[in-house]
């Protein structure tokens, strides 16, 4: 039976749901998966979690409790559990936490690392990765003594695999002496992020300013979808670059991608391209984006989007 490890993210006391992809990803023929959460909330989380099939929830916390935030000693902390039970394999999301801490364990360990899976073959070792702009995927053969992935949110479809799961306490003294976290400083926003958007719609050039974003906001707010940027938004100030998607910005696959006033530069196009649907509001008919979409509207976005947002609450019944 193969150990399987899977760094679990969660936020407001509950586990995020594009955890269950990757967890889905993890899945195999004679693999034991082990789920490692690190807010000291293990129990909290075992009913979600063997829905996906983990069979150990490893509680991870300290003598005094949860651990404090620290990219040194969670990483540190992960590392101990992976040798304490003997996990050789560890998946997590190629997330802003993913990234801080899965290079570190790769590092520690000397182990292959690759970041931004859309998939992975765990019995082969291999992982696939959207390369040179998203003009193609590469899959990577890697070899050693342990396996490190970070997988792209959302680009595993999440599978229910339900089981049963024990929660095993796991405590560590790990600390950090060269790495102090004084202070964390939260953005205060209930939006949803990027990453993890079933749903994203997007402004470019032809939002023409930041007020005009207003729009966006009040349809993304009447669908539950996040709200994002092309680069020429950004560097207008017209937006902070948080909400910047593309290849110098936030790599996204929600189910639809609703790109508003946005030509579609390859740069662009490299961070949305997993989309699984990609609706585009454009009046160049001849814009880049129009050409790798799937649906489209030829005309003014500052119509039609107040009129789809006026559609979709009458759907809702909210007016």
């Amino acid at each position: 039976m193969e150990k399987i490890g899977i760094l679990i993210e969660t936020k407001d006391d509950r586990v995020k749901k594009t955890n269950f992809g990757v967890i889905t990803a993890a899945r195999g023929e004679g693999h034991e998966l082990y789920a490692f959460s690190l807010d000291g909330n293990g129990e909290q989380y075992r009913t979600e979690l063997e829905n996906y099939g983990v069979q150990k929830v490893v509680d991870i916390s300290s003598s005094q409790g949860a651990l404090a935030w620290n990219p040194v000693s969670w990483s540190m902390a992960v590392m101990g559990a992976m040798e304490h039970f003997d996990v050789r394999t560890l998946l997590g999301l190629a997330s802003p936490l993913g990234k801080e801490l899965l290079p570190r364990i790769a590092a520690h360990l000397d182990a292959p690392l690759i970041m931004d899976c859309i998939a992975v073959n765990l019995t082969e070792h291999t992982a696939a990765k959207s390369q040179f702009s998203g003009k193609t995927i590469a899959t990577m053969d890697v070899s050693g003594s342990f396996y490190i992935y970070g997988i792209r949110p959302n680009s595993i479809e999440a599978q229910p695999a339900p089981c049963e799961a024990e929660v095993i306490a796991y405590q560590t003294g790990v600390e950090s002496k060269n790495l102090i976290v004084k202070e964390i400083k939260r953005a205060a926003s209930d939006r949803i992020d990027l990453t993890e958007a079933d749903v994203i719609i997007s402004g470019g050039r032809g939002m023409k300013n930041s007020e005009n974003f207003r729009i966006l906001f009040e349809c993304a707010d009447v669908i539950g979808a996040a709200v994002g940027a092309s680069r020429v938004a950004v560097d207008a100030e017209w937006v902070p670059y948080a909400m910047q998607v593309g290849q110098t910005g936030k790599t996204v696959s929600p189910k639809v991608y609703i790109a508003c006033g946005i030509s579609g530069s390859v740069q662009h196009f490299a961070g949305m391209k997993t989309s699984g649907l990609i609706i585009a509001i454009n009046e160049d008919a001849e814009a880049n984006i129009i050409k790798n979409c799937d649906y489209y509207v030829v005309g003014d976005l500052h119509e039609i989007v107040p009129l789809l947002t006026k559609l979709l609450k009458e759907v809702a019944g909210d007016i």
